[in-house]
């Protein structure tokens, strides 16, 4: 399973912050509840922001990678990797190394190596990269995305991919494991 980042597993979008996220107090920011819970770090009562608003990871990416986590447990051959296209990368890797997951397991810990982020690049360099780099044929990844230039992109390598506009969801997440055979696991 390869993720975009910006507006797919978190938001706001790098180039939208307005300085280098940095960790800071949750009740300073008066941020508590459902968002307390989606911008989840290392740091418990922190949040990484530029200073007004926090980095917070949708539910339904929060939601796969964690059944990622649970399959590759369960000795299933599943993977997962970031193919991110960002003009700030030193900044989602600083994203990647802090938000967690419920567990505690940081989106780094969950892409373990498999991450290509560049910022100029069409979406199938990554996939090149990627598939390069771990052997995985094409046809059976999956991509998810929230712009449809990237999905028609990466569409033509024989990817399948999953059109997220307003961020991953579960039902994305589901719909990938159905069309993989994968829907009882």
């Amino acid at each position: 399973a390869v993720f975009d980042l910006d507006y797919t597993v978190w938001k706001p979008e790098m180039y939208q912050l307005m300085r280098t996220p940095k960790l800071t107090s949750a009740a300073s920011l008066k941020i508590s509840g459902e968002t307390l819970r989606e911008a989840r770090t290392t740091e418990d009562g922190k949040v990484l922001t530029d200073g007004s608003s926090p980095v917070t990871v949708f539910d339904g990416a929060s939601y796969a990678l964690s059944e990622i986590q649970r399959l590759k447990q369960e000795g299933h051959d599943i993977q997962a990797a970031v193919a991110s296209r960002t003009d700030e990368p030193r900044w989602a890797e600083i994203c990647m190394r802090y938000l967690a997951l419920e567990d505690g397991t940081t989106l780094e810990e969950c892409f373990r190596g498999h991450v290509d982020i560049d910022g100029y690049n069409d979406k199938t360099h990554h996939f090149r990269r990627l598939h390069q780099k771990t052997g995985i044929p094409y046809e059976n990844m999956c991509f998810f995305d929230n712009e449809h230039w990237n999905i028609r992109s990466v569409s033509s390598l024989g990817v399948t991919c999953i059109y997220t506009p307003d961020g991953m969801t579960r039902e994305a997440w589901k719909e990938a494991l159905t069309r993989h055979g994968m829907s009882d696991w």
